[in-house]
This record gives C-alpha cells, structure tokens and sequence, in this order.
C-alpha cells in the first residue's frame, strides 16, 4: 500500500503544489502556549524562539497586529532516528538514521508528538478520536478523518501553527529579511530539485532529470542555519502545520497547511512566504515536520 502510495503521491505533490503557488492570506491560529521548560534532556534539539510580532519585511504576516508568545521549535526535522525510537517502524522511501522521516500523514505526525510526550514524561498535547469522524474535515479523499483536539496548556510536543512556523522561519525578532530561511541565496540554505542530487541541475523544473539524478532527502543540518540556529526551514521536506489551509479561524477545510517546500520541488516552495497544502491523509517522500513545545 505504501508503494502505491510512493507513486501517486509524487504526482499528487506537484499537482498540489502547482494548485497551492497562491499566495492567500493566512489566518492566525497560534495555540496557547505552556510556561514549563523544554525538558534538559531534549534541550538541545529544541531552540528557544523568543516572540514578538513579525519582522521579516516578506512575511505574509508583516504589519498585521499578530504577536506571538515564546515557544520551543525543532532545530532540525524529525529523523529517521529519533522517528523510530518513538513509533518503532520507519516508513521513509530514502532510508537513513539522519535523513528527515519522510512518507508520513498528518495523523501520523500528531500521533507521533503525543507518544513522544508520552516517552518524555509530559502531558499529551492532542485527544485523537479514531473513531469520530471530523465534521470540519471537508475532504472528498480523505478516507480517515480523525477528530482531534488540542489540550490547552499542555507541556506536550505538538505541531507548530502556521504563525509559528512562519515567524521561526524568517529569524523571530533576529530577522534580517530574507527570501528563504536565513540566505537571499536558496543553495545557501536549502536542498531543492536542483542540488539535491549527484549535480545541479539547469533549465526548467524536469521529473525525469530529477530521477535521472537521483535526487532524493539529505541529512539535517548540512546547510546554512537561519538567524536562529535552525535548519532546513526552506528546503529538505515540507512541514506540516496545524492549520487548515482555508479557513484556520473557524477550524474547518479540505487541506492541511505545509511549509517549507522540499527536495524535488521548485525554488519558489522553498520562500518562508509560500503557503503549501497537502490532505491530511497525503504523504510523500518529501514530506516530514518538525516539532514545538510551549515557551
């Protein structure tokens, strides 16, 4: 099934991708955050992003009356490694221990925060109802449509709100306006179609040429970080967010919210501004997350 899955979710991507280049206007979910600490022995995988309004002059948020709190963010993309330790499997298509996970939903990647709160000794940060369907989820193919629900104050790891990562993405109030997460230049900081393989490619974005060069995930951190000390914001795999990609203030649409953009697509995915959407049942072996946690 995950094969099956492998092939139509390639296609599914750039049809999804090409879809979603508008740039609409975000509406603002941020959750409420949690005062306890990020736990010392995760620590370092967690970076402390101080909050504040958004000061990244390209920001889809720039000049809006949106303030965020403090919270703690992922300074790499959820590995393989640390994907594993939690859900005893790795489904990734490109295998290795610190290549981003890959090939995992929505679901997968919110049951994922919760077991590995879990692991952690927090509080669970989502109640997940298997067995309710989702009134709000407005997909025609989406064929799970678990209703889930947020714990408010929760010191659990979660997924960040489009804000959030947004505003982590462009520096927090370190920003210093960049086009992509911490460079002007995309190949400073991001693996996209063009140097994500055994050479850079030219000319228009071509699928057979990025096969044909193997393109494929690379390992956390090889790039350039942003003004925060975070990796692979642009570029790698895109993130999933918590919001839906319609209609965020009143909790309901089709997709789900992607950042980020990822290895096999084009540059202009890779802007901290690009607003992605894939259904929350999608997956794609560029596709992965990162996780938060309260300041």
């Amino acid at each position: 099934m995950r094969k099956l899955f492998l092939v139509l979710s390639i296609a599914i991507a750039f049809v999804v991708g090409g879809c979603s280049q508008h740039r609409s206007e975000p509406t603002v979910n941020a959750a409420p955050m949690d005062s306890s600490p990020a736990p010392q022995a995760k620590q370092d995988s967690l970076v402390l992003v101080k909050g504040g309004t958004f000061k990244n002059t390209k920001s889809n948020y720039y000049g809006q009356s949106v303030s965020l709190a403090d919270f703690y963010i992922g300074k790499y993309e959820v590995t393989q490694r640390e994907w594993a330790e939690v859900m005893g499997s790795n489904p990734s298509a490109f295998q290795g221990d610190d290549l981003p996970v890959e090939m995992v939903t929505w679901y997968e990647a919110i049951e994922y925060c919760n077991k590995r709160s879990i692991r952690e000794g927090l509080q669970p940060y989502y109640n997940i109802d298997k067995n309710k369907m989702d009134p709000n989820n407005k997909s025609e193919h989406d064929d799970i449509k678990w209703t889930v629900t947020t714990n408010a104050g929760a010191n659990g790891y979660r997924l960040p709100t489009e804000a959030e990562w947004e505003y982590a993405a462009d520096g927090g109030q370190l920003s210093k306006s960049y086009i992509y997460s911490g460079s002007d230049n995309a190949d400073d900081v991001a693996w996209y179609w063009r140097n994500a393989g055994d050479e850079y490619l030219k000319g228009d974005w071509n699928w057979p040429a990025i096969q044909n060069n193997r393109d494929q995930t690379r390992a956390v951190g090889a790039k350039k970080p942003n003004e925060l000390g975070l990796y692979d914001m642009s570029g790698n795999v895109r993130e999933w967010c918590w919001d839906w990609y319609e209609d965020a203030e009143n909790k309901s649409g089709i997709y789900r919210v992607v950042r980020g953009g990822g290895w096999m697509g084009d540059v202009v995915s890779s802007e901290t501004s690009y607003r992605g959407k894939f259904e929350a049942n999608g997956m794609g072996p560029d596709q992965g997350f990162r996780v938060v946690r309260g300041g």
